[in-house]
């Protein structure tokens, strides 16, 4: 298994990996700063067999679809599901995606490619969340709530049943969102307040 990113993400992707039984691991960064704990760091090659499977190990949503986008044709993207989250028989999870200690997903939510969802977020029932989102630690997505792509919820934020969020969004750490979030929208604050727009990626 390749993980794409030697940096405090993949610290814990690393960790999921090593309590599913998966030892053979190896790390590639763009700029590599020495090995990560006993695990050597290279630098980052697509010149490597096509039945390699990869994470992209990077907190970053849009660093992670730029590698994705660059890697697809070369490799097998994996998921990373901790065994102590708690995952829905009748849920989806997409490649590349990757559920941290804790997370919750219930039933009949579809989770895109490449998403992040931290430690102890929850995703409720008819959930839709687009490709490489990240939910952060904490945060609450109530039942049919859809997410666009590449948004990023922040830790301990509340997304109440029946939101539509938009793509490329940011909803702050704490935030309470109590009405639909239109595209690149950066939203704090209880109740949700737009305060400024991200630029279009």
């Amino acid at each position: 298994m390749i993980l794409y990113g030697a940096g405090d993400h993949g610290k814990v992707i690393v960790e999921i990996l090593e309590a599913n039984n998966i030892q053979d691991i190896v790390f590639w960064d763009d700029n590599p700063k020495g090995d990560l704990w006993e695990f050597k760091v290279s630098k980052s090659s697509t010149n490597i067999i096509v039945d390699k499977y990869m994470i992209i190990s990077i907190g970053n949503n849009i660093i992670r679809k730029i590698i994705a986008e660059k890697t697809n044709k070369q490799f097998n993207f994996a998921k990373a599901i901790h065994p102590n989250s708690v995952i829905s028989r009748r849920s989806v999870i997409g490649q590349g995606s990757v559920v941290m200690p804790g997370g919750i997903i219930n039933a009949n939510s579809i989770i895109g490619e490449h998403v992040i969802i931290n430690s102890c977020a929850v995703v409720e029932h008819d959930c839709v969340l687009a490709d490489f989102i990240h939910i952060s630690p904490n945060a609450s997505i109530c039942g049919n709530v859809s997410i666009g792509e590449g948004t990023h919820v922040g830790a301990g934020a509340v997304i109440i049943q029946g939101i539509k969020i938009g793509k490329w969004c940011t909803i702050g750490a704490g935030a309470v969102i109590i009405k639909d979030i239109p595209d690149y929208a950066v939203v704090v604050g209880n109740p949700g307040k737009i305060i400024k727009y991200n630029q279009s990626t």
